[in-house]
């Protein structure tokens, strides 16, 4: 860490530019990372280019085409009302990546704030904000996600509310704990000293010292986030029954699941290889971020 009062040297510019390369080079270094990283790219891109992939419109039906094997026709097989499950997977990644990133997104916007107010001012302020945030940690996020839809109905910003407002506390926690342990050093007394204001130091000063944590919980809670959005769908709560998604689609196969499996299995593949990729990803960014593990990379 810099001291404002200081200037910076040219070697230590020159070590920050190589900073995002270096970071990419040992994540790619990290077990298990590259392949992680490739599986979600090409999620993403099945998300992106779903229209391009996909061999069928997931919402027409043929009834006489139903609980069709997997075969060279329909490669993963048709459910229950003859829809192929390939255009369906392909499409359910859609609405499981855009709620798992955006409820994110969401809860950083919220999260990282009010943990670097509470934890920079402290006193009532600290007191009042965390409390609020145990009010909310001590409804389980699924139960509490389950309420604010029954609350408000289903549908695509309901539940992508409803998982966001669960997911608020983990951030401004993290953020509090790394802005208590910064907020006394050297640099951020010169930058008081030098009359800044505490937005222009919380900003210049205090965020970019708390990002690495923040992005490795950031990179776990997408995880969380598509399991939550699964779990809504399989409940029958979440987004539109006829649109779609992998939770969906699992709730959907259920009752047929002991006349074919197949309906169910590719679904559920979906959603296991896309959060195991994603906690790997996170894992290996927590080891490249974090200090105090970049001597095991």
């Amino acid at each position: 860490m810099t001291n404002i009062a200081q200037p910076i040297p040219a070697t230590a510019l020159a070590e920050q530019r190589r900073g995002t390369p270096n970071a990419f080079r040992r994540l790619i270094r990290q077990r298990g990372a590259p392949i992680a990283l490739g599986v979600l790219l090409i999620v993403i891109a099945c998300a992106v280019f779903a229209p391009a992939i996909a061999p069928a419109n997931p919402a027409t039906t043929h009834p006489l085409e139903a609980l069709k094997s997997p075969s060279s026709a329909h490669f993963l097989g048709t459910d229950q009302l003859g829809r192929d499950i390939l255009s369906r997977v392909i499409y359910g990644a859609r609405i499981s990546l855009l709620i798992g990133f955006l409820a994110v997104t969401l809860s950083v916007v919220i999260g990282v704030p009010l943990g670097l107010i509470s934890g920079y001012f402290g006193g009532m302020v600290d007191h009042v904000i965390m409390r609020a945030m145990d009010t909310i940690i001590a409804f389980p996020q699924i139960i509490l996600a389950l309420a604010i839809v029954a609350a408000f109905g289903g549908g695509m910003l309901q539940v992508l509310f409803a998982i966001s407002v669960g997911s608020v506390p983990p951030y401004c926690r993290v953020t509090r704990a790394q802005v208590l342990s910064v907020r006394e050093e050297d640099y951020i007394r010169a930058a008081q000293s030098m009359g800044s204001t505490n937005l222009r130091i919380l900003a210049q000063h205090v965020l970019p010292n708390v990002t690495s944590p923040l992005i490795v919980q950031a990179s776990l809670g997408v995880a969380f986030a598509i399991l939550a959005e699964a779990g809504l769908s399989f409940l029958g709560v979440g987004v539109d029954p006829k649109t779609a998604t992998w939770g969906g689609m699992l709730s959907q196969a259920l009752p047929i699941i002991r006349r074919a499996f197949h309906p169910s299995l590719f679904p559920g593949l979906a959603i296991f290889v896309t959060v195991l990729s994603v906690n790997v990803l996170g894992d290996a960014l927590r080891d490249v971020l974090d200090p105090r593990l970049r001597g095991r990379s």
